[in-house]
């Protein structure tokens, strides 16, 4: 089940965000993820260079309430990004990304649709 989080569920006053559904994996615990799954209003960071890129972007994975996703797993899922200036052009189908905390690498996702755009 996918959230569905879509640009009429903001107010008037807050800015657009950028919605994709994207297929999120998650490192299991032996290839260096996390120890305990994640579930709903997960904030990792949103890396899309290599390892040593310094430049993150604000994301929430939107897991339903009361799911869970547990290292190893991999799901179709909607992310929500805080809109910053070329981040949409990133976000075209088939754009991979890495899902850290911090420098570590926990996940990857990539980019199935764009759902709305600032």
């Amino acid at each position: 089940m996918v959230v569905d989080v879509t640009c009429a569920t903001l107010g008037p006053n807050n800015p657009q965000p950028v919605v994709v559904e994207a297929r999120v994996a998650l490192l299991s615990e032996r290839e260096g993820g996390k120890l305990r799954p994640i579930t709903a209003r997960y904030r990792p960071n949103h890396n899309f260079g290599g390892p040593d890129n310094p430049i993150m972007y604000i994301g929430q994975v939107e897991i339903p309430q009361g799911e869970w996703m547990h290292p190893g797993e991999t799901r179709n899922l909607q992310v929500t990004f805080l809109s910053e200036p070329g981040l949409a052009e990133k976000l075209m189908p088939g754009a991979k990304w890495r899902l850290q905390e911090g420098r570590r690498l926990i996940g990857t996702a990539e980019v199935i649709r764009l759902v709305c755009a600032a």
